[in-house]
């Protein structure tokens, strides 16, 4: 994945090689106008992960169980896999 600047004016000549570039090796462009960002290119793929970690990020309870889970594990006291899967009924 690499993450390119370019011009509206180069992006406008090269859309669909930067669309297939992005869908398929998951580059990244800024894209520019008169030398200030105003866009991004991007995969929908990335996009759509992107939108689902900002969902994560915007409740504070989840964020909150995260953590929690997180120091557990860094202090081995959480649930071992297996009594979460009966728990769960997996």
């Amino acid at each position: 994945m690499a993450i390119k600047t370019l011009p509206v004016t180069e992006a406008r000549k090269k859309l669909t090689d930067l669309v297939d570039k992005a869908a398929n090796q998951l580059d990244e462009y800024v894209i520019t106008v008169k030398g200030r960002p105003k866009a991004v290119l991007m995969s929908s793929e990335e996009f759509e992960s992107w939108k689902e970690t900002n969902e994560i990020l915007a409740d504070s309870e989840l964020v909150k169980a995260i953590k929690e889970g997180g120091k557990e594990l860094a202090e081995g006291t959480g649930i071992p896999w297996e009594e979460a899967k009966k728990q769960l009924n997996l």
